[in-house]
């Protein structure tokens, strides 16, 4: 799953509008962003497997970023620095940042096959392998991001705010993503991390923008 962990990004922004939209969208990826980063410093290690079903990664060793301890550590890290920047401005910051960084570990463990690891060193490997389904897993990424759209645009409606079209080039994004997780001639290792840190830096511009043609404030 890539583009399905944006839908946790477009619900918390519907649910706290005065946080920034590109916070919300780097938070659903944080986890990621940390693993694109230690894939090119060769600390966690990925596989590119054809032959696989669905998705052709073969995780085999990200500890630092996946683990469900470690994901609760970037959860409370980034919650954290979350409830100091915007804390005043908008209640609860660091709990809805903190659960949108934590809902991407929860998306793996239904998406991935078995290579979770409850805490760095241990043996034992989670994971439900809904991409050996991959037909499955594109409808349930493209349900996930309806849901998380259609709850933005009824929280705004009834505000009486315009979800703006910029929201329209977001989404644009999200489609290119999804296309692009179509089966293909995948990338040398090294080569996905870096291109799951550029779609990502990406995504976090098109939110920037977003923010920006949606300057008026509201209180829910």
């Amino acid at each position: 799953m890539f583009a399905g962990h944006f839908a946790a990004s477009v619900a918390a922004r519907g649910m706290a509008p005065k946080l920034p939209f590109w916070a919300c969208v780097g938070a659903s990826q944080l986890i990621d962003i940390g693993w694109g980063v230690l894939v090119q410093l060769g600390v966690e290690k990925v596989r590119i497997d054809p032959a696989l079903p669905g998705s052709p990664l073969d995780l085999a060793y990200m500890p630092w970023t996946h683990s469900l301890v470690m994901a609760a550590l970037w959860s409370l890290a980034a919650g954290l620095v979350a409830t100091r920047l915007w804390g005043k401005e908008q209640p609860r910051a660091g709990w809805w940042i903190g659960a949108v960084v934590f809902s991407h570990w929860l998306a793996d463990l239904v998406v991935h096959r078995p290579d979770l690891q409850l805490w760095p060193g241990n043996p034992l490997r989670l994971g439900l392998g809904l991409w050996n389904l991959p037909e499955v897993a594109m409808l349930v990424e493209i349900g996930l991001l309806g849901l998380a759209v259609a709850w933005w645009v009824a929280v705004r409606v009834l505000a009486r705010q315009s979800a703006r079209p910029a929201l329209g080039w977001f989404l644009a994004i999200l489609v290119l993503t999804l296309v692009g997780e179509l089966p293909g001639d995948p990338p040398s290792p090294s080569g996905m991390g870096l291109l799951a840190l550029t779609g990502y830096v990406a995504a976090m511009l098109v939110a920037w923008l977003v923010d920006r043609a949606d300057r008026r404030r509201w209180t829910p």
